[in-house]
């Protein structure tokens, strides 16, 4: 049995602003994962996310297809994604979820969401968004005191362009309750790290989620992360470790069958597909020389992205 991971808790209403981001510089030192509460987020809208969540993965699976994924928005079905790619079975993840991109932005960008029917689900649409635009202020704070948690301007991410053309997702999962008939080594979520800056999470209170501190370590060592009740599970992505030289860490994560029906909720905050990451100064010295070459944002998700679909940047 995996041992429970006492991970650190920030209150984002605190006015300390000094104090939070010394707590966060700290938590992504140690773990790259943290809970977040005090939000701000409503616990009456979470609640409406899963229960419209619930009405959509509800739905026969050839009303689900109709809205199958492209251009990374829309439904992925179950076993079509597999976010371990070196995993020794062929089968994918136990999962299905749906994704949701930036909602502001140009027409174009906007008229690439899909939408289920609002004959049959009315309200799904304007509380996504609604979600969406909540999520998004939140992930911002935590961007800003990130910066701050490394020596720089509270706005500096937003001024070297991650946020010209906003590029987050909001993506909602389902991990079916009854896996009997697979093989035992099928998880719901296969071992991986997110690809981003940073990802909010947050879940109905069915354990799985594990994670595992040393990427490293042969074998690998996993513990479970409890629930806190409304707070966002708050994680490190791999294109903020990048910028930091691996200084925060993007740390492995997965999702593991326990036999009950689970829905979570992932926002995921990504730069603007034209930016640049590249190690900060701050994060390399003679002695720490950088570790990553520069890369654009678009160029690392849409490898990513080939590694974990079949059908690739669909």
């Amino acid at each position: 049995m995996a041992s429970v991971l006492q991970l650190p808790i920030i209150d984002l209403s605190s006015q300390d602003r000094t104090s939070v981001a010394l707590s966060i510089h700290q938590a992504c030192l140690d773990y790259g994962f943290f809970y977040l509460i005090n939000h701000g987020v409503e616990d009456e809208l979470i609640e409406r996310v899963f229960d419209e969540s619930r009405k959509f993965f509800s739905l026969p699976i050839e009303e689900k297809m109709k809205l199958a994924r492209k251009e990374h928005r829309g439904y992925t079905a179950l076993y079509a994604e597999k976010l371990d790619p070196t995993a020794s079975t062929d089968i994918g993840d136990a999962k299905e979820s749906y994704y949701i991109g930036p909602l502001a932005g140009n027409e174009t960008e906007n008229d690439l969401n899909q939408w289920p029917s609002g004959e049959l689900l009315p309200s799904w649409r304007a509380t996504m968004e609604s979600f969406y635009k909540q999520a998004l202020r939140v992930g911002r704070q935590i961007i800003s005191l990130l910066a701050l948690a490394l020596n720089l301007d509270e706005n500096f991410f937003e001024k070297i362009g991650a946020f010209s053309k906003p590029s987050d997702f909001l993506r909602l999962l389902h991990y079916p309750g009854d896996l009997r008939s697979l093989d035992e080594e099928i998880l719901g979520a296969s071992a991986h790290s997110d690809w981003g800056m940073i990802t909010l999470l947050v879940t109905n209170g069915i354990p799985g989620l594990q994670i595992c501190k040393e990427k490293s370590d042969h074998p690998q060592v996993w513990e479970d992360v409890a629930h806190i009740d409304k707070a966002f599970i708050v994680n490190v992505g791999d294109l903020m470790e990048r910028w930091t030289n691996c200084l925060f860490r993007s740390t492995l994560h997965r999702v593991i069958p326990v036999g009950e029906e689970r829905y979570s909720v992932a926002f995921f905050l990504h730069p603007s597909d034209e930016c640049v990451v590249e190690c900060l100064p701050s994060c390399c010295s003679e002695s720490s020389p950088p570790r990553y070459p520069p890369i654009s944002s678009m160029d690392y998700l849409k490898e990513r992205v080939r590694l974990a679909y079949k059908d690739g940047f669909a």
